[in-house]
């Protein structure tokens, strides 16, 4: 779905990145970064939260936590990330950006809290419960500050992802301040859930999930208990657009990711201030049975859609007509991922050695994948920048 509207609004970013492929500068199964889209991204969403007062942090996760990428949001003004887990706060602290929000959505293993409170003293640390909360304050306190809390909260239907529950019980969020207050090197700082916003199939719209509620109504209670300046961090499908709504539900932070290269589900429904700059590139390996099987490696669509036709881009020349797109079957996430099948039927069939270019929203951080950041597309003069595992790492290719 998404290569339709890179074909439409980022045809040069097509173009380039086959070109390069074909040039041998960039490697098969690799998500291919514009920069310079991705910058221009960062400041349309930075400066729509500084409207509405929101803090501002950039979820990496989604392309590997690249060293460019981070780069490229922080000359569109945002100097802070959210780090998913701990091999996020190590990627974006090294490529300069400070960790903003550590501990959701994975908290952080036991012995790993001194070195992270130590190494990247957060902004806010989120914590499911107790045991989490001292282990945070307590290497805080170690590592000589006060660290700023956020507790996770849940309340009776409220929406998560399977194996994302967790969470204080939002009905005892004044307590649960009080108790993180009392930890030496910690102090309560505000509340968060995941997701607070999210796409409707039905309607194709985002709406607000009844997390987001909960939240609202934990800071209604909070108020009401004496406390101010709760931080309210609200994440889950941010485009600029959304933004104000957030606000107004009493969001004080948002944490854009997807947004930051115009791949959230409602990207495809409207065009979006955010231009599509990722897509999904990779070679032509063989053929056998009417099939052009294709590198994999990186084949992890985020199921926020049904199941529909995949295309793919195949050619040698740079190219983003209609002819040249090709149905293709991926592998079921139960299976390794090799080769995905690029249908070789009719004329001009697909080559070994020929481009793939995809577009589908991914997560190159759980995939095996090359993350390439290219900068100089809007002027014409497309130059690689990095070529990275997942990790945010110099990768060793091609060999």
């Amino acid at each position: 779905m998404f290569l339709d509207v890179l074909r439409r609004r980022n045809p040069a970013f097509i173009e380039a990145a086959m070109a390069l492929h074909q040039q041998g500068r960039i490697p098969a199964n690799a998500y291919v970064l514009d920069l310079d889209a991705v910058e221009a991204n960062a400041r349309v969403i930075k400066a729509e939260a500084d409207k509405h007062g929101l803090k501002t942090f950039a979820m990496t996760k989604q392309v590997g936590r690249a060293s460019s990428f981070c780069a490229a949001v922080q000359r569109g003004g945002i100097d802070r990330a959210v780090a998913v887990d701990m091999a996020c706060a190590r990627a974006t602290h090294k490529a300069g950006l400070k960790v903003g929000h550590l501990g959701h959505l994975q908290q952080v293993a036991r012995h790993e809290a001194k070195a992270a409170a130590d190494r990247f003293r957060p902004d806010y640390w989120t914590v499911f419960n107790d045991t989490k909360a001292e282990e945070a304050a307590a290497g805080a306190k170690a590592a000589g500050y006060v660290q700023n809390l956020l507790a996770r909260i849940r309340a009776e239907g409220d929406t998560f992802y399977r194996g994302h529950e967790g969470g204080f019980d939002a009905a005892d969020v004044a307590g649960v301040a009080d108790r993180l207050d009392a930890l030496e090197g910690g102090r309560f700082a505000g509340i968060t859930t995941f997701p607070a916003l999210l796409f409707d199939h039905a309607s194709r719209k985002v709406l607000p999930t009844p997390n987001l509620a909960t939240l609202t109504k934990a800071a209604e209670a909070l108020a009401k208990a004496g406390r101010r300046d709760i931080e309210v961090n609200a994440p889950g499908t941010t485009s600029s657009v959304l933004l104000a709504a957030l606000a107004e539900a009493g969001a004080t932070q948002c944490e854009p990711g997807n947004g930051l290269h115009g791949t959230t589900a409602l990207h495809v429904m409207e065009d979006l201030p955010e231009l599509p700059a990722v897509l999904y590139l990779t070679e032509v390996s063989h053929l056998s049975g009417g099939k052009a099987y294709c590198f994999g490696g990186g084949f992890y669509i985020d199921p926020i859609f049904p199941d529909y036709d995949v295309k793919a881009i195949v050619g040698r020349e740079p190219t983003v007509a209609a002819s040249a797109l090709r149905s293709v079957e991926v592998p079921p996430p139960s299976a390794i991922d090799y080769y995905a099948m690029i249908d070789a039927g009719g004329p001009a069939a697909p080559q070994p050695g020929d481009t793939a270019v995809f577009g589908f929203r991914g997560q190159a951080f759980v995939t095996r994948a090359f993350v390439v950041g290219v900068s100089g597309i809007s002027k014409g003069a497309p130059k690689v920048e990095t070529i990275e595992n997942s990790f945010g790492e110099t990768a060793a290719w091609p060999v």
